[in-house]
């Protein structure tokens, strides 16, 4: 036989035995019924989960390309407390060849087509999947019998899921759509790992969690655990140890970033703290859980570019409750105030805008923060110690000590929601502080230089700015040393109509007043403030004010008195005294002198009272204030019939 003869023999036969061989193959699915295989899937999941496994729909049995046996319309139910906790279009399992051949159903692995997982818990935390846990630690246990450990798949793949979240105690319900996942707890290792993807209120996250040792997990023991989850609205990772018996603990590092902090929590549910802020956010620190207790400590939190370091806790029992201390190098305030409108649009009015502050009755919090330095546009601060709470809605920043405007301020300020939209009361304490920077910060006006002291206690409630200003009380005080009003030079004035009183022309509203010692006391009661006493002492000047402002319209009426001191009268004359009136809007008002008292000090005076008596008093009072609001020159004053004409005195 020659060797070409002998290797045709061999492949006829080769072909022959694949040709058996597939036969054989191809017979298998007609030698095992649908019934036999659904009946032993339906065991072994039922010997696997626990759960009572309905498969209501047709089966299909398939050997290629690869061994699966097909069920439609499948029901997973479990106790406690009887609900569905799996309903699937379709269950698909991957048959162990070998296995088959011999004549035994073995499933490799699961997949669930669009199920629909209830995951439900009663008011005392048990939960319709708690029997899972008790087979899954019975089919894991190391060293059990064939029996035991009768699972023979380790893996369950989950497309298009649905997982709805109800826990009555909370009153929490929440819904996981597009779950694609893949559950895997290899036999030849202990660990447990689950990796996918599923969207929550709209955003898709990423997530990946391990177990270490995945029979110690289930018995509530001591097991390491790693988490990563990734959105476009937060990032976290946790890589540390987790038990749960005879209480959940966990504790390792977690570190977690977000683009906008503000966005984050609004996703989770929380509503919008007011103010502005809360953008990007970065957070790392050691973490302990204990029951409902969260510690973290060597935090490192940088938020709106500020960087802090310090300890935090977060006690989620009922009412969220956060507390800690963070220390930092230097923080910038200017987001967080960024939004706070005192005034209009056009800066001549308080701003009508709603003030809002449903976000702060949500949590409570206790927060101290100590700084080096803190930033905002116009203002240096140095070191500062403040104390943020948030108690039942009300938002109270302590001052416990802040060294600003070159001085320091101690105090407090608190909002909270009321029935007439906010309540808002401040007690600050500013102590030898330089007054143009902190008066124009506090009352947006920049008429007082030098240094001093003000005390304000304000209390007051309005739907906004305006409103409030309507409705507030309370009292300031204020003592400066050399200083200066700006904006009008008192001396100048008084020596120029002592010498000319009917020379007052020109302009009133520029120049400075220097002073020695300066004390004002104000009394506000329902958007008016009393201006009880004013008191200014120069080397040249003397004045003494009082009146009141109306702190919605945010004008002045106010009468006073100013004196030349410190240099003779001429002729042995009484001090120059002169009589004002201050009217006009906050930031520039207007200063005037009393008219008869500078008609009486004048030569004119005489002339003016014969004028009146023939008749023509007011034509002549009218030119007198003209001349002094225009500077002109006095017209001649017509004198009676009766009487020679007289000139008016030149005022030149």
């Amino acid at each position: 036989m020659t060797p070409t003869r002998g290797l045709k023999r061999l492949g006829l036969g080769l072909a022959a035995l694949g040709a058996v061989a597939i036969a054989a193959l191809a017979a298998v699915p007609l030698l095992i019924r649908a019934d036999a295989v659904r009946e032993a899937v339906n065991a072994e999941i039922r010997f696997v989960t626990g759960l009572d496994t309905v498969l209501r729909g047709n089966a299909a049995v398939s050997l290629f390309p690869t061994g699966t046996a097909t069920f439609s319309d499948v029901v997973l139910s479990g106790e406690p407390l009887g609900s569905p906790a799996l309903a699937a279009e379709r269950l698909t399992t991957r048959l162990r060849f070998l296995p088959l051949l011999l004549g035994r159903i073995e499933v490799a692995d699961v997949t669930l087509l669009r199920p629909k997982i209830l995951i439900s818990l009663d008011p005392e935390g048990r939960s319709n999947w708690s029997t899972l846990v008790g087979t899954l630690t019975r089919t894991l246990k190391p060293g059990g019998t064939a029996l035991e450990r009768g699972m023979s798949f380790s893996e369950i793949r989950i497309v298009g899921g649905t997982v709805l979240i109800h826990d009555e105690a909370r009153g929490l319900a929440e819904t996981l759509d597009g779950v694609e996942l893949s559950l895997a707890w290899p036999s030849i290792s202990k660990s447990f790992g689950a990796t996918g993807q599923f969207v929550w209120r709209g955003e898709k996250i990423d997530a990946t969690v391990s177990l270490g040792d995945f029979f110690n997990a289930l018995k509530g023991e001591r097991s390491g655990l790693k988490l990563r989850m990734a959105g476009s609205l937060l990032k976290a990772a946790f890589d540390g140890q987790l038990s749960h018996y005879p209480t959940l603990k966990v504790e390792g590092t977690l570190a977690a970033d977000s683009p906008s902090l503000r966005n984050a929590l609004r996703w989770a549910g929380l509503k919008a703290v007011p103010g502005g802020g809360l953008g990007p956010f970065a957070l790392k620190a050691q973490t302990n859980v204990i029951s409902n207790t969260i510690a973290f400590s060597g935090v490192n939190v940088e938020l709106d570019g500020n960087a802090a370091e310090g300890v935090l806790t977060l006690i989620a029992d009922g009412r969220p409750l956060l507390q800690g201390t963070l220390a930092a190098e230097e923080i910038d305030i200017a987001p967080y105030v960024s939004t706070v409108e005192l005034l209009a649009a056009n800066e001549r009015g308080w701003s009508r805008a709603p003030i809002l502050l449903d976000g702060l009755t949500g949590f409570d919090m206790d927060l101290r923060l100590s700084a080096a330095r803190i930033g905002l546009t116009g203002i240096k601060v140095g070191r500062t110690a403040v104390a943020a709470g948030v108690r039942n809605g009300r938002f109270t920043v302590t001052i416990g000590e802040s060294h600003a405007f070159g001085g320091v301020v101690k105090g407090s300020m608190g909002i909270a929601k009321a029935d007439q939209g906010a309540d808002v009361k401040a007690q600050l304490q500013f102590t030898d502080v330089e007054l143009e920077p902190a008066i124009a910060t506090v009352f947006g006006i920049r008429r007082l230089e030098g240094r001093g002291n003000l005390a304000l206690v304000i209390d007051g409630a309005g739907s906004d700015v305006l409103a409030l200003t309507r409705a507030v009380s309370g009292s300031a005080t204020l003592t400066a040393t050399r200083g200066a009003l700006t904006g009008v030079d008192v001396e100048q004035l008084l020596r120029r109509l002592e010498r000319r009183p009917l020379s007052g022309g020109g302009e009133f509203r520029s120049g400075r007043t220097p002073f020695d010692k300066l004390a004002i006391t104000v009394s506000v009661a329902n958007g008016t403030a009393t201006v009880d006493d004013v008191q200014l002492e120069g080397s040249a000047i003397r004045l003494a004010l009082g009146g009141s402002a109306s702190i919605p319209a945010r004008d002045l009426n106010l009468k006073g008195v100013a004196s030349l001191v410190g240099v003779p009268a001429r002729d042995n004359a009484a001090p120059f005294e002169l009589p004002f009136v201050v009217r006009g809007p906050w930031e520039d008002p207007v200063m005037l002198p009393d008219v008869q008292s500078l008609i009486r000090r004048s030569g004119a005076a005489a002339p003016l009272l014969d004028a009146a008596r023939g008749g023509r008093a007011r034509d002549a009072v009218r030119s007198a204030i003209e001349q002094m609001t225009r500077g002109a020159e006095p017209p001649q004053v017509v004198a009676p019939p009766s009487a020679p004409a007289e000139p008016v005195p030149s005022t030149q």
